[in-house]
C-alpha cells in the first residue's frame, strides 16, 4: 500500500466527520523537499480556517504514527481543489452533470484526444457531453475507461 493510499485511508473518516469532502491527495517530490497535499472541498467553499482546522485535525493523526510511517521529512499542505477542480472518481463526474468539463483522453475519439464542453449525462459505462466545434454544437458518448483525467472547467 502506497504512502497516498495509507494517508487517505486514515483521513478520509476526518474529512467526513468534519463536513469535508477529500478531492485529492498526493505526495511528490519538489526540488529538495517532499510534500503531502491534501485538497478538500465542501457545499460552499472552502476558506483559510477551514484549511488550517483541517491540517491541524490531519497533523494529530499523522503525529501518532510510527516513526517510518512517512519515511521523508515533508511539508503537509492543506487547501481547496481550485476553480478547476479534478474530477477523480466515478461519483465525481456523476455529480457534474451540467457543469462545464474538461475531459483528457487515452485514445482519440475522432480527431481529438480531449474534449472540453457540458456534461450532459452519464451511464454505467459512458457519459456523454457537447462540445463547440467553430460554430456548431455537437455532441460526443465517451466510454469512461477512455477517461485518463477529467476536471471542471471554465467557461469562456
Amino acid at each position: 500500500m502506497s504512502i497516498v493510499e495509507k494517508v487517505e485511508d486514515m483521513i478520509t473518516p476526518i474529512a467526513q466527520e468534519s463536513g469535508y469532502q477529500l478531492v485529492d491527495l498526493e505526495y511528490l517530490k519538489e526540488g529538495q523537499n517532499w510534500f503531502l497535499r491534501i485538497y478538500i472541498d465542501k457545499v460552499g467553499g472552502v476558506s483559510l480556517d477551514d484549511c488550517t482546522f483541517f491540517s491541524e485535525k490531519v497533523s494529530a493523526v499523522l503525529d501518532q504514527q510510527p516513526e517510518n510511517f512517512i519515511p521523508q521529512a515533508y511539508y503537509l499542505e492543506v487547501s481547496s481543489p481550485g476553480a478547476e477542480r479534478p474530477l477523480k472518481t466515478r461519483e465525481d463526474i456523476d455529480q457534474a452533470v451540467g457543469e462545464y468539463i474538461h475531459v483528457k483522453l487515452y485514445n482519440m475519439i475522432g480527431p481529438y484526444n480531449s474534449y472540453e464542453g457540458r456534461l450532459l449525462s452519464t451511464d454505467e459505462d459512458t457519459i456523454t457531453m457537447n462540445y463547440k466545434e467553430k460554430t456548431r454544437v455537437k455532441e460526443v458518448e465517451i466510454q469512461r475507461d477512455n477517461i485518463s483525467k477529467a476536471r471542471i472547467a471554465i467557461e469562456f
